[in-house]
């Protein structure tokens, strides 16, 4: 296996060119989709209070807001931080700089969503340590929404490591991958080039279990968990690429 990339990863990751890339690479109607999907399932009412965690440059943060929410986006990325407040002229959207378990915890949020396929780039402490601040983050009776690529049961059936190459406008993106058995991570290799530039970036995103991702919301207080394949809200099965779990705040 070649070279092993930092677990704090995500902390250098997240610079212009590759915020760039996915900015524009996921079209706005698929926000659109993903916001009806929170809406709907948590059955969020008028001016609710929400917690978008991490947030990137903001486009569900963007879409809560414009639909009326009162919305908090939480972000490690300078410069996507920067896109989001930039984007955010007249919108009740507050934009914050801070690592992902640094979120508020104070009880007060309707609702928290973790979209966009984040929830796996800590290791199990790091993700005991997020699970534990989200449950202190939303009120008794709020609801939570996981966007999760990397399910064990989405990954591993039939896994292969096919090289890929992806355009957008001028950027260019040819992404390698790698399964590390002993770890249960896979890591995504990129290389980003746009005209002279070039930058070569790893990601980790760690592969857990549907059951351990349950146990590690249920024991911060989170239940009435429904597993769900998509948008659609089809159930979520073996072999399917993206698991979004809804869940219910405890009181």
């Amino acid at each position: 296996m070649s070279g092993i990339p930092s677990s704090t990863w995500y902390e250098d990751f997240f610079t212009e060119l590759p915020n760039e890339f996915w900015r524009r690479a996921v079209p706005p109607e698929v926000t659109v989709d993903e916001i009806d999907f929170v809406e709907r399932h948590l059955g969020l009412a008028p001016r609710s209070l929400v917690l978008d965690v991490p947030c990137g440059s903001g486009r569900h943060s963007l879409e809560l807001a414009r639909r009326g929410h009162r919305v908090t986006g939480v972000d490690l990325s300078a410069e996507a931080i920067g896109h989001a407040r930039r984007a955010a002229a007249g919108l009740d959207v507050d934009f914050v700089r801070a690592d992902m378990r640094a979120i508020p915890r104070e009880g007060g949020f309707d609702a928290a969503v973790c979209l966009g396929n984040s929830f796996g780039y800590l290791e199990l402490d790091g993700l005991r340590e997020f699970a534990a601040a989200l449950g202190a983050a939303v009120r008794p009776g709020g609801g939570l929404v996981v966007d999760f690529a990397s399910a064990a049961e989405s990954i591993l059936p039939g896994y292969r490591a096919e090289p890929r190459t992806m355009r957008t406008g001028d950027i260019t993106v040819h992404a390698t991958g790698e399964y590390d058995v002993a770890g249960s991570r896979m890591f995504s290799r990129y290389r980003f080039t746009r005209g002279d530039e070039e930058l070569d970036v790893t990601a980790i995103h760690h592969v857990y279990t549907v059951a351990q991702i349950v146990e590690l919301l249920s024991d911060h207080g989170f239940a009435d968990v429904g597993l769900f394949g998509g948008t659609d809200g089809e159930p979520f099965a073996v072999g399917g690429g993206r698991l979004l779990l809804v869940a219910r705040r405890t009181s």
